[in-house]
């Protein structure tokens, strides 16, 4: 099956330093592939990436962990660009499906529990199905692809965005019933949602204060402790460090800066508070994460 793009001009909403702005663009919202490649990847690496190992066996790095994944395992990339050393067996069969968040966001339930699943994710991307699960996500995806090539039906966008949005709620229902979560409370769901995205557009980069981002929400640093606690098991603190670590390694990987522009670059007043930072998150120093990269 060749690969097939749809566009249009979609109207996103996104959210710029607290004030909400609307934005048209030309853009490839939804795309199938069979190949999980480097150069794949790379090509919606700003996109979430859903992948269904169908046969064989596939292995990659992301966030500067080693995954190993086969056939019935469901990937989730929120973002492929920390995904690298990909390499797969010669039998491996794979269907890889790519969409802009802000078609998910447009089409997709707006029950609570997808930032339960989002906030997961972030600590493993990796889906176990069983037999019966793997059926149904590979008939959801292969009917999707299918009519994603249909270019007569008059209400292709909405009945697109129809079938991704049933295809969800089968991730939701497999997900929750794997891990035994419940779903999260409006509001505080809510907010988590938008302190979380507050940390991936990289407010950690100028602020790791947890007042910074309890005054951003016009609520208290305790308040988004409780509910970050709730929605996610993880203190709201947890969250700010996961993303500055996880920026740390990746700049460190980068032989070309020196220690004193990562600490710059990333808000650290000298080397020696960033090394300190650093230690007590992983257990090493900086140059010896270095060190330990180079030799692998």
């Amino acid at each position: 099956m060749q690969n097939f793009h749809f566009s249009w001009y979609l109207t996103t909403f996104a959210e710029n330093r607290g004030t909400m702005y609307m934005e048209n663009k030309s853009i490839n919202p939804l795309s199938f592939s069979e190949t999980f490649s480097g150069k794949e990847i790379s090509k919606h690496a700003e996109q979430v990436t859903h992948i269904l190992c169908l046969a064989g066996n596939i292995s990659f790095t992301l966030h500067h962990t080693r995954y190993n994944i086969s056939a019935r395992d469901y990937v989730i990339l929120t973002n492929g660009i920390l995904v690298s050393a990909i390499s797969q067996s010669e039998d491996c069969r794979v269907i890889v499906m790519s969409f802009v968040e802000s078609f998910v966001t447009m089409n997709a339930t707006r029950s609570n529990y997808g930032i339960v699943g989002y906030l997961s994710l972030l600590r493993n991307p990796v889906m176990k199905l069983s037999e019966e699960e793997f059926e149904k996500c590979r008939d959801d995806l292969m009917r999707l692809w299918e009519r994603l090539g249909n270019r007569e039906h008059l209400f292709r966008e909405e009945m697109l965005g129809a079938l991704l949005k049933a295809h969800i709620l089968d991730l939701y229902d497999i997900h929750a019933r794997a891990n035994r979560e419940t779903t999260a409370v409006s509001r505080p769901a809510t907010l988590m949602r938008k302190f979380i995205g507050r940390l991936l557009n990289g407010d950690y980069a100028s602020n790791r204060s947890l007042r910074h981002y309890a005054n951003a929400l016009c609520i208290t640093p305790h308040y988004l402790s409780e509910i970050s606690k709730a929605v996610s098991g993880q203190p709201a603190t947890y969250w700010i460090d996961h993303f500055m670590v996880k920026a740390i390694l990746h700049l460190l990987m980068q032989p070309n800066l020196s220690l004193e522009e990562i600490a710059d670059r990333l808000n650290f007043s000298s080397v020696s508070y960033l090394s300190r930072y650093v230690k007590n998150k992983i257990g090493i120093t900086p140059s010896e994460y270095r060190e330990s990269v180079r030799h692998r």
